[in-house]
């Protein structure tokens, strides 16, 4: 409780001395130059449907990975476990390690997010919706700087997210697209049960270290969705959930109950994804003891 209040305190100070910053003429004539967002030549306006269902599908996949993730955490024992066939392209001389259904899971769960994260690469740079998260000029970071005052200071930043970007929003998306989802990737597949225990390059790689990169960039992941739902509400939620789910400008109704029933299912599919379900699945792949 005291660490709230002191965070609290500590934030209002924050904003107290940011509202009185962005009012000394230096910092107005910096915010006037650098308002907060970098205008890309050529880049394409609007939100094609395959990135709103892109959209979705990571909302869906970054749920199931937190559930399957803190289920692997548990303290309890795995009512089921897993051990892969050794066969075909995955046949080696060790023997297959056996997991817990949980671990199983959550790897399948990794799997179907690397897919549609390949499918998302492909179709950023096909469609030319790469210019709209990929930084292409130094400028970013003077106006990345101003809109992180501007924020601090509660005069939310002149922005357009149909046409543009600022520059905070382009750098956190970069960031979690080209560096965040890479780092949790290989580190994965350095954890992962799905190797035998005695291959070399596991031996060569500490766990402990991979492990602590693993967790915070999960951890980045949680920080980054909080902030970006927070910005979505604050910001004029009905136009966000259009652009987001219904591929439109407009400030209707439809994107708010597409966002319900896109909520609604990922709920839907983290209750039914138990154990036993879980299971008969694996069961396809595998010995499920």
């Amino acid at each position: 409780m005291l660490i709230l209040i002191g965070s609290l305190v500590g934030l209002g100070a924050l904003i107290l001395i940011a509202r009185w910053v962005i009012t000394l003429p230096a910092v107005v004539d910096f915010v006037a130059t650098y308002p907060g967002v970098v205008r890309v030549a050529n880049a394409p306006t609007g939100f094609p449907a395959w990135l709103n269902w892109q959209h979705f599908l990571n909302i869906m996949f970054l749920a199931l990975i937190v559930r399957t993730a803190l289920s692997i955490r548990s303290k309890k024992r795995p009512p089921f476990f897993f051990t892969r066939r050794n066969t075909g392209l995955i046949r080696t001389s060790n023997l297959p390690r056996r997991m817990s259904i949980h671990v199983w899971t959550h790897l399948s769960v990794d799997v179907l997010w690397v897919l549609n994260g390949i499918l998302y690469i492909v179709l950023l740079f096909t469609t030319g919706q790469w210019l709209r998260i990929v930084p292409t000029s130094w400028d970013v970071l003077p106006n990345a700087a101003s809109a992180a005052l501007q924020y601090l200071a509660l005069d939310w930043p002149t922005e357009n997210a149909w046409v543009t970007y600022n520059s905070i929003q382009l750098l956190a998306y970069f960031v979690t697209v080209f560096v965040a989802a890479p780092i949790a990737i290989l580190t994965g597949v350095r954890l992962s049960n799905a190797w035998p225990a005695r291959e070399s390059w596991i031996r060569a790689v500490p766990e402990r270290p991979v492990r602590w990169v693993h967790n915070a960039t999960l951890v980045y992941f949680l920080v980054f969705v909080v902030f970006h739902v927070f910005l979505v509400v604050s910001t004029g939620i009905l136009r966000n959930l259009n652009m987001m789910f219904a591929g439109n400008d407009g400030e209707g109704w439809v994107g708010l109950i597409l966002a319900f029933l896109a909520l609604d299912l990922v709920m839907a599919v983290w209750m039914l994804l138990t154990p036993q379900v879980v299971s008969r699945i694996a069961r396809l792949f595998g010995k499920v003891q």
